[in-house]
């Protein structure tokens, strides 16, 4: 049996993947300085919950196989510095998954927006399609009890590549780790403003990204995306750019266009027609037939926490979306979405600034304009997030300049947001709560007492 030691076991990935070798029969032990929900319960469950919290590098000895850090982990962490003196192999989760699915077809879906859906719905055509297959994704899915899944009958091994860095010893972006067949940029906006500090520092991660493509593989590009479709041009393997996929809305429904029939879909906005045009790209490489990604794409329901419906009030004509949207593209395209979708009522959007790009002054500029097309705009904007991430505090007159809205209301606390909602109206109503955070432990049964 394969011995795995996890350093940080409790990150989103990190947890997963834990669970995903777990189940494949790997003996899984781990360690963290604190895990959350729902990382806490899904390890319990498994029985691989670390029995007390902490570091122990007098628990690691030569009979683990490999340890597998994660970038929660600092660089002086005393179980890294135990393992490379006991020698024993370190990998970060990326390259770990690439040791996995080397004598697999390696689907990687790039992009600094996008991804995450992409992924969700060729997982999703492919199992409807009987294709096994394993992957890791960067949410939960309808229908798949885990976000990573490894075996070793799989052929093919679908992958959400982000930009962001690999490991504290080798910081360089996780993408770089995975040598695709099959490669997808969904588009690209400058974002991790605190590891990639121009813009073409952070163009040149996916320049890298193409030239790690395999021989004989291929890359599926945003053709709309001038950047994207840039590196696109300068690629050394046959490229295939895509569109936004023919369709129409009727101001509570979307439906697809193919061969003169409309096809219902359960996603809605420019975004995610996009999104499905990538998806099929990919799964017409790997041999799936029209009729089949037709079919199994209606059903599909989106990623938790991508646009996702939260509650409705059919009483009050009210909907409630939560989104994961952070970077100004994202905010974008939600806005942009939601009010397609639903022209008819009075939109609500509220945006928590949570990352270290959006929450630094030198980026708020990129906003502009992005809360536009909503009928109120609040932002939260948290004093303890900007203390954790060590930045500056704006003074809210600066972030209205930013997103160059005169009527944006910005709140600091979770009370501050519930009194805003409160003076909302209450009918006819749809809202979007967008965040990679909670808005300082905001509820969906908060949000229910009030719409």
């Amino acid at each position: 049996m394969k011995k795995v030691h996890f350093i940080a076991i409790g990150g989103s990935a990190m947890h997963n993947l834990a669970i995903a070798l777990h189940r494949k029969g790997y003996e899984v032990t781990g360690s963290d300085d604190e895990i959350f929900e729902p990382s806490r319960t899904r390890l319990k469950n498994e029985g691989i919950l670390p029995d007390e919290i902490g570091w122990h590098p007098e628990k690691l000895d030569d009979s683990y196989e490999s340890v597998i850090l994660g970038m929660h982990a600092r660089i002086d962490n005393p179980e890294l510095i135990r393992a490379q003196e006991l020698g024993l192999k370190v990998y970060s989760y990326p390259e770990y998954l690439y040791e996995q699915s080397k004598d697999k077809t390696r689907i990687v879906i790039g992009g600094s927006h996008g991804k995450t859906t992409i992924t969700s719905m060729i997982l999703h055509v492919m199992k409807y399609a009987g294709i096994e297959t394993d992957f890791m994704v960067g949410a939960q899915l309808e229908g798949f009890d885990v976000m990573v899944r490894l075996s070793e009958t799989a052929k093919y091994m679908v992958i959400e590549g982000d930009e962001y860095l690999t490991s504290p010893i080798d910081r360089v972006p996780k993408f770089h780790k995975y040598h695709p067949h099959i490669a997808v940029i969904s588009g690209i906006g400058w974002d991790h403003v605190n590891v990639f500090p121009t813009f073409d520092s952070y163009l040149e991660q996916f320049r890298i990204y193409v030239d790690t493509i395999e021989n004989g593989g291929c890359l599926i590009y945003d053709d709309n995306d001038a950047e994207a479709k840039k590196i696109a041009a300068n690629a050394k393997v046959p490229t295939y750019g895509y569109d936004i996929h023919k369709y129409i809305t009727d101001g509570e429904s979307s439906y697809l266009l193919f061969n003169d029939k409309r096809i219902k879909v359960q996603v809605f906005g420019e975004h995610n027609m996009k999104n499905i045009n990538a998806a099929y790209h990919v799964c017409k490489q790997i041999g799936i037939d029209d009729v089949t990604f037709y079919q199994a794409i209606s059903s599909f329901k989106g990623a938790s926490r991508r646009l996702e419906l939260l509650f409705e009030n059919k009483s009050k004509n009210n909907m409630v979306f939560r989104d994961f949207a952070h970077a100004p593209s994202k905010v974008l395209a939600t806005v942009k979405a939601l009010r397609e979708q639903y022209s008819e009522r009075f939109l609500m959007i509220v945006f928590e600034l949570h990352t270290y790009s959006s929450l630094s002054e030198v980026f708020i500029d990129h906003y502009r304009n992005c809360l536009d097309n909503c009928d109120k705009a609040v932002v939260f904007y948290d004093p303890h997030a900007v203390s954790i991430k060590k930045l500056d505090m704006m003074t809210d007159e600066r972030i209205v300049e930013g997103f160059a809205r005169k009527d944006i209301k910005v709140v600091h606390s979770k009370a501050e947001l519930l009194d805003v909602l409160n003076d909302v109206q209450k009918e006819n109503i749809v809202g979007g709560f967008m965040s990679s955070g909670d808005f300082n432990g905001l509820t969906a049964d908060d949000l229910r007492k009030i719409f």
